[in-house]
């Protein structure tokens, strides 16, 4: 199978990607965090605060609250079937979502910390420390990395989230390879969040070396990749995105400068199937050199029809973060139906959108994610607007109505399986980009910064959700051609990339307990 198809039936034929025969092998299921062996370790702070504040000179404790808040381990859960049902079962949640609770990203940090040595760490999510990896300062390695475009001195460290393959290949086959950007995404959106409420500085790269970061770090990219760099800094006027000629550094000239790791990590599945796809596109995905001019992702925006609904005007939200990152919860069939009022779904949008704006690659500086990736709603009881198909406008915060009429039974007839029910929710977010994935402005790389960046403005909205005491269960797994017509997509030039319902939920019986460390 050549790629372009193999994207085409990712999207569109997904039971065409995985063997009728396929079943999950839960007993060699693999661990959610990868654990090195061997290596000097660094131990981080176990006093994590309520309330996270800025500061001007960070240290190993403000980076145990930043790691802790954007993708530690925070709270152990023991849920019960309803009804007859005996099953239990127990999962280690994070604040981030993800796609079957099985994490496929891992951070890696690059630091230059005054109580701590500089170089290269992994985040041991299991124990809450620094592993290191790699000693040294690599302040003009990482900036020629990223084509020499950002100021890594005045930085005091970059984030790496990297993909590891078989975290969820094992669970979903082919298909996690859409479930790794999305995850990536949300991921990215914490981290921005939090990063934000330290008074952290921070830049998205999507475009980089891929080979020259992977070696620095020491993975094996037929294993794991790294899919988004991002760079640390308090100092507000640190030059992220330089025009600056580039010497024409190749990934394997930087690979040469540094000596290979072989560090030995554990992964608990005694048998690991092949996923040579998910290489196979990795691969093709990777740059070698940015000598060639950079192509960026170009924005089609939308051109709505009729008249607009304006949404009433609201403040931002002011809410205590830290329960609402306990209070995230991805309800499935525990929504239960209640109105939602006007001004709710506008705080709710606001939000989403204003929080949604950060520094990227794609754009050279600032720019709101959903020039790039779109809003419709379904709406059904909401308070003072009309059961219907709506598409969100940014620009002037209001919604266009696509159709009229009640859409919870087509919805669930576009569901794979019966996971959430679409009766009992007054709210469904269909989040869309373009059709051709960006693949002819940015190649094969552009189908996972899109689905990054859907992701990144799908935790924005789940956490807005959980500010306003709702919930949001983001949903990949539904007929993508079903909703693309249902959505009235394309003819807008748009394919669905995930389904958010949003409502009130009840709680589902369940043992749940804080894991501050």
């Amino acid at each position: 199978m050549n790629l372009d198809e193999f994207l085409y039936k990712l999207h569109y034929e997904t039971h065409q990607i995985t063997p009728p025969d396929w079943e999950v092998n839960w007993d060699d299921a693999p661990l959610p965090y990868k654990l090195y062996r061997g290596l000097p370790a660094v131990e981080l702070s176990s006093e994590i605060p309520e309330i996270l504040t800025q500061t001007t000179k960070p240290t190993l404790k403000e980076v145990s609250h930043f790691l802790w808040y954007t993708f530690g381990l925070t709270q152990v859960s023991q849920s019960f079937a309803f009804g007859d049902g005996a099953d239990t079962w127990t999962t280690c949640r994070r604040f981030v979502p993800s796609g079957g609770a099985l994490y496929p990203n891992e951070l890696y940090l690059y630091l230059k910390l005054e109580d701590a040595a500089a170089g290269i760490y992994h985040y041991d999510v299991a124990h809450h420390r620094l592993v290191c990896l790699r000693e040294g300062n690599f302040d003009d390695y990482v900036d020629r990395a990223l084509g020499s475009r950002c100021d890594i001195s005045s930085s005091f460290g970059a984030v790496f989230i990297s993909t590891f393959f078989w975290k969820n290949f094992f669970k979903y086959h082919n298909f996690s390879y859409r479930l790794q950007g999305l995850d990536a995404g949300f991921a990215i959106g914490q981290l921005l969040e939090v990063g934000r409420r330290l008074g952290f500085e921070t830049g998205v790269y999507y475009h980089f070396l891929d080979r020259a970061v992977n070696h620095l770090i020491g993975l094996d990219e037929k294993e794991e990749s790294v899919y988004a760099v991002i760079p640390l800094s308090i100092d507000r006027k640190m030059s992220w995105f330089r025009d600056k000629k580039h010497d024409g550094v190749t990934a394997k000239k930087l690979c040469a400068e540094l000596p290979a790791l072989h560090h030995q990590h554990y992964v608990r599945s005694k048998k690991i199937i092949d996923y040579h796809m998910l290489v196979k596109i990795n691969e093709a995905c990777m740059m070698d050199t940015f000598s060639s001019p950079r192509k960026m992702v170009d924005s089609q925006k939308d051109v709505f029809s009729g008249a607009a609904i304006n949404l009433p005007m609201v403040e931002a939200l002011s809410y205590d973060f830290s329960t609402a990152c306990r209070s995230r919860y991805s309800p499935g069939m525990d929504f239960v139906l209640k109105p939602i009022k006007l001004h709710i779904l506008s705080s709710l949008l606001h939000e989403t959108v204003s929080r949604s704006a950060y520094r990227n690659d794609l754009d050279q500086g600032y720019q709101q994610i959903p020039e790039r990736v779109t809003l419709t709603l379904s709406t059904y009881n909401i308070e003072g607007l009309s059961n219907g198909m709506y598409a969100y406008d940014v620009s002037k915060h209001a919604l266009h109505q696509i159709a009229p009429g009640d859409y919870r039974n087509s919805l669930q007839d576009g569901l794979l399986s019966d996971f959430v029910n679409i009766a009992q929710i007054p709210l469904s977010v269909n989040i869309a980009g373009n059709r051709d994935h960006y693949q002819k402005s940015t190649g094969y790389r552009g189908h996972r910064i899109q689905h990054m960046e859907a992701g990144l403005l799908s935790h924005h909205l789940i956490l807005a959700a959980s500010a306003l005491n709702m919930g949001g269960h983001p949903v990949l797994g539904f007929d993508v051609p079903w909703y693309d017509d249902l959505h009235q997509l394309n003819n807008r030039g748009k394919t669905s990339l995930l389904q958010v319902p949003i409502g009130y939920y009840r709680p589902h019986p369940r043992l749940q307990g804080s894991m501050n460390m």
